[in-house]
């Protein structure tokens, strides 16, 4: 639902919004479960210091060693980020929040207009009021200041410092079991309830579902190296138990059975986005519908919010803003549900997309690459991912499960303002690895078909705009690789003629980018580089043997008919003239400023029929679903899914080179 690739000075993520695995030494993994602190005689290595701050933390406050290492997993896969805060004012590996300090100027709302509904055929929606103004951050936004009391350590030492970070955790897990009046127990069955404390969840589903997480990875055992090259391990107990009674003890509220349309699997709410009518027959904030009985559901779509949960939950109660489907928190996974999948979202920007479409918003912010998002909220959105998908026969692939980034304009007029999240910072790798379809190469040697597949930590591409002063971005991973119009980094990057600008590297910038997961056709090879078929240009971007950025694919592929000098590409897939009946304008099926030239080959990710869900009234007595006769290809044409007609196209069985 965010970012403007065209605004002047766009908010942080490019918003355009209506309102203000490596195996350790032995020595390390013989350390006990509680922890003895490393003997001073024996200094840890460069690689083991954070391992041995875990020891240490898990001696000094009686925490069993195997329970810290299992929560700091949850909450950063052991990562440090350099010290940056992440989307919700957490630093450090134990994600100790502190968000006054880490908040105070994170989220914007500037001004504008933004029609995420993308139906010309409505009017523009109305105006929105205020956006009401901050309270006092909850306790879960609180947690560093309250472990710098316990351990009396500096603020700034536990927000800096990674060891320190721990030794806070562990402070905090002591003393939540303390106040639950559980005893200091070695076995870690008996911290079921601190962990759940430990989540800052204000209920107990939400609770339950990060404790259970927890205890799910000290069964199974995690082993990896961090981002600062920290060699970090915790053994797999697949017999732990957990002490589940402790929940009761807690005093955590328990949230009603509403009827929020999630897994058993995660903690969900339902908090309504009101269908209201308002003002000179105008109504907001999405449409009822019947799907999937009269339309098919063929997409998720990833936002991020560029806000805090707080704030981003009154918008979506305004009936007079857009509207999306769930949101994600990040400190704890929670989810709320807005907008039921029968019923039909406002948030992609694009009509045919959103009558196809659940849309899912993060917590977060794309032009703040160090405000990094919690495994739990990686997590949880999975799980939601993978129930949406098997209810509703959705593939688990890039060019189902789409970015607000791949989301087309359905206009020639409109491609300059569609919205740029969840950016380059969004980490699909591992998002389709919890999902349990992780990419891999799946063509042979002769194969001419790509996945993008960066190595995500260590993919650095340099980005600027992250600052209204348009400063460099931070080096930080990224799951986007640079397209280039030769096999050289001096060439210039590739252009997007439907943007009609100067190719930049601007964060929000998607001119020349691809992104993980994406697959595309090989044009040409050169060395170390790969060329592909883009936005009808030969791109090409880097791709060297002994660290790629590509693996060979298979897959359908789509080419103009023959005798065809090209065909023309849609932002939308909508029905033939003749299709609508006399009760229901016509809407013009008009292609985007690109072209599918003969010669070039494109991925094909779908087939589906020309559609049209007509909904421009409050009341639904109107409201009708228009299918016709032509058939629709999905594309990945450029950095965006394009459609073509099928009656234009060839489709073949792969691509050989």
């Amino acid at each position: 639902m965010r970012g403007s690739a065209t605004d002047p000075t766009p908010a942080p993520g490019g918003r355009r919004a209506r309102r203000t695995a490596v195996a350790v030494c032995s020595a390390v993994l013989l350390l006990p479960l509680l922890g003895a602190a490393p003997s001073h005689s024996a200094a840890a290595s460069p690689t083991d210091r954070l391992q041995h701050a875990f020891a240490s933390a898990a001696a000094e406050y009686h925490v069993p060693q195997s329970v810290l290492l299992a929560v700091s997993y949850l909450q950063s896969r052991w990562d440090v980020h350099a010290g940056a805060p992440s989307v919700t004012g957490g630093y450090g590996p134990m994600h100790l929040t502190d968000a006054r300090t880490a908040l105070a100027t994170t989220e914007h709302f500037a001004e504008g207009d933004e029609d995420a509904r993308g139906d010309g055929a409505r009017a523009a929606l109305h105006p929105d009021a205020e956006v009401p103004a901050g309270t006092k951050p909850p306790a879960r936004l609180r947690t560093l200041p309250r472990a710098a009391e316990l351990t009396g350590l500096p603020t700034a030492r536990l927000r800096t410092d990674p060891a320190a970070n721990v030794a806070g955790g562990a402070a905090l897990l002591a003393a939540a079991q303390k106040d639950l009046g559980e005893p200091l127990s070695a076995d870690p069955a008996d911290w079921y309830g601190a962990v759940a404390r430990f989540s800052g969840a204000e209920d107990t589903a939400t609770a339950a579902v990060y404790a259970n997480d927890v205890y799910d990875v000290l069964r199974t055992g995690e082993e990896r190296t961090t981002d600062d090259g920290q060699l970090v391990s915790l053994a797999a107990r697949p017999g732990v138990s957990a002490d589940t009674a402790q929940l009761r003890r807690t005093g955590l509220r328990t949230i009603a059975e509403d009827g929020a349309e999630c897994p058993d699997s995660v903690s969900c709410e339902w908090v309504p986005a009101p269908y209201a009518e308002f003002g000179d027959n105008d109504y907001g904030n999405h449409d009822t519908g019947d799907r999937p009985v009269s339309q098919s559901i063929k997409y998720i779509v990833i936002h991020d919010t560029e806000g805090a949960w707080d704030g981003v939950l009154n918008l979506v109660q305004d009936p007079t803003y857009v509207s999306w489907n769930y949101t994600v928190r990040s400190t704890d996974g929670l989810i709320a549900q807005h907008v039921k999948a029968k019923d039909v979202a406002w948030h992609a920007g694009n009509w045919d997309i959103n009558a196809r479409s659940i849309g899912i918003e993060h917590e977060g912010f794309l032009t703040s690459p160090d405000a990094w998002y919690t495994e739990a909220m990686y997590r949880s959105s999975a799980r939601l991912v993978r129930y949406l998908a098997g209810r509703y026969g959705i593939p688990l692939d890039r060019q189902h499960v789409l970015g607000h980034d791949n989301v087309p304009g359905p206009t020639a007029s409109t491609v300059p303002g569609m919205h740029t999240d969840p950016g380059p910072y969004w980490d699909w790798r591992h998002y389709f690895q919890l999902l349990g379809h992780p990419f891999k190469r799946t063509g042979g040697k002769s194969s001419g078909l790509v996945t993008i597949l960066p190595d995500y930590a260590s993919n650095q591409p340099v980005y600027t705009g992250c600052t209204a002063k348009g400063e460099p971005c931070p080096a930080h991973g990224s799951g986007e690789v640079r397209l280039y119009s030769d096999h050289d980094v001096t060439a210039p990057l590739i252009g997007d003629a439907g943007l009609g600008t100067v190719p930049s590297d601007g964060v929000n910038d998607l001119s020349s980018r691809v992104s993980t997961g994406q697959q595309y056709v090989v044009a040409d090879r050169w060395g170390d580089w790969t060329a592909i078929w883009y936005l009808g240009q030969k791109a090409w971007f880097q791709n060297p043997h002994e660290q790629p950025t590509a693996v060979r694919a298979s897959g359908l592929v789509a080419t103009p008919k023959d005798g065809l000098a090209s065909v023309p590409v849609y932002g939308r897939a909508y029905p033939e003239k003749d299709a609508y009946p006399a009760d229901v304008p016509a809407q013009s099926v008009v292609p985007l400023p690109y072209t599918l030239p003969a010669g070039q080959k494109y991925v094909v990710g779908d087939a589906l029929p020309g559609e049209y869900y007509y909904a421009v009234t409050f009341t639904p007595d109107s409201h009708r679903v228009v299918v016709g006769e032509d058939l629709y290809y999905e594309i990945q044409y450029g950095h965006r899914v394009a459609f073509v007609r099928a009656a234009d196209v060839r489709v073949e069985g792969r691509a050989a080179r």
